[in-house]
């Protein structure tokens, strides 16, 4: 993992984390998820990796928009894909 703080985390002004606390994609298919990350470009709040369905990750290859935050309740994170660069917040 990479431990410098990389441009794409460094240009963001505010982190936006979901407020409705679901997968967007999951909600559409009927599907379960682990945990929620809110996409720090269009704000979509998709299911992580540890889910069955990974829809942030496949948001990530689909719209090549970088940075996550998490969107669990007392996580202060962000996430780069990539850069693969974390910082909390």
């Amino acid at each position: 993992m990479n431990q410098e703080i990389c441009d794409h985390i460094k240009s963001l002004t505010e982190v936006n984390v979901g407020e409705n606390y679901v997968c967007e994609e999951c909600v559409k298919i009927n599907g379960n998820w682990v945990h929620l990350r809110t996409c720090q470009e269009c704000g979509a709040t998709l299911c992580c990796d540890d889910s069955p369905s990974t829809h942030m990750t496949k948001h990530f290859h689909k719209t090549g928009h970088p940075v996550v935050a998490s969107a669990e309740p007392g996580e202060r994170w962000l996430w780069c894909y990539k850069d693969e660069a974390f910082a909390e917040y």
